[in-house]
């Protein structure tokens, strides 16, 4: 296996080949994981999903078995629902994750969007809500340059201080996997067999431990492949990095957020909540695409 050094971490904005974004021809679609356990989440999700996004194909994963309600709203919003179970990944997190932590092996279902029938790929966790239409993010990506892009940083839930021994992640741009975008020309579920069958040892090194599954993997396979990461921001014209439910300086301009330096910021992440929102300031508007969620779905 051929890895090249891992890229830096905050390279200055650079004008995109492409402004207008999505390229005509190509196959851009949005990727999501869910099951009936979380529909309290899956539902506003689909609802901002619908009124900003419906034009971009939707592929829904299965978490586990628990899909009654999914299935039903999947069909609901148009999502296609994927029934192939992905054995190589449950056999893979499996390996990865033995013993009493097994059952969180399909945390790392997320990795399905890698295979999906797409030119390029937004994976978005469903603790989400989309504000933006996503195709100017999409048309981005460039061999070594761009091949990966993310949101938000994350520089705690990452790795251990491990990683300072290791040249290829000293420098590495450190990233919360909620959101990406990539190719299977650049990224594909096999990349994570391969680099786990020879360096599994190296990454339960420097994972950071505490309930982290895929975050520090996708983290160190694209790092240890060398793949060219990119903020958001840095590919897309007056697009935040900023995603995170408890972000300060918030404002909202005909219902879209921006961050404190007038930045649109294209989804909220409730990442890391405990409770469904409340009184946080991207919640009254959650609570909206919940309550017009459910009222189609109770029809």
């Amino acid at each position: 296996m051929s890895l090249r050094p891992a890229n830096p971490d905050f390279s200055p904005p650079r004008a995109a080949p492409d402004q207008s974004g999505a390229a005509a021809g190509k196959r851009y679609g949005i990727a999501i994981v869910g099951n009936d356990k979380i529909i309290d989440w899956l539902l506003p999700f689909l609802e901002s999903y619908a009124q900003t996004n419906a034009h971009l194909p939707l592929y829904l994963v299965p978490y586990d078995e628990n899909v009654a309600q999914t299935r039903r709203a999947a069909d609901l919003y148009g999502a296609h629902f994927i029934e192939e179970v992905p054995e190589a990944i449950d056999r893979l997190a499996a390996e990865l994750y033995p013993g009493p932590f097994n059952g969180n092996r399909r945390r790392l279902r997320k990795l399905q969007a890698l295979a999906l029938p797409l030119d390029e790929v937004a994976y978005v966790d469903v603790d989400v809500v989309l504000y933006r239409d996503f195709s100017p993010i999409f048309g981005r990506l460039e061999a070594e340059k761009t091949e990966f892009i993310v949101a938000s940083p994350s520089f705690e839930y990452v790795y251990n201080e491990k990683k300072a021994n290791y040249p290829f992640l000293r420098d590495a741009l450190l990233f919360n996997d909620g959101f990406w975008v990539t190719s299977n020309q650049y990224l594909k579920l096999d990349h994570f067999i391969e680099t786990m069958r020879e360096d599994a040892k190296l990454f339960h090194e420097v994972r950071k431990r505490g309930q982290l599954f895929a975050q520090p993997l996708v983290n160190f396979v694209t790092h240890r492949r060398g793949l060219a990461i990119t903020l958001l921001p840095h590919c897309v014209e007056r697009a935040s990095h900023e995603s995170f439910y408890q972000a300060p300086g918030i404002t909202f301009s005909e219902g879209k957020p921006l961050d404190p330096d007038g930045k649109e910021i294209y989804f909220c992440h409730w990442a890391g909540a405990t409770a469904l929102p409340s009184t946080g300031v991207f919640d009254a508007s959650w609570k909206e695409f919940s309550k017009a969620a459910w009222a189609k779905f109770r029809k």
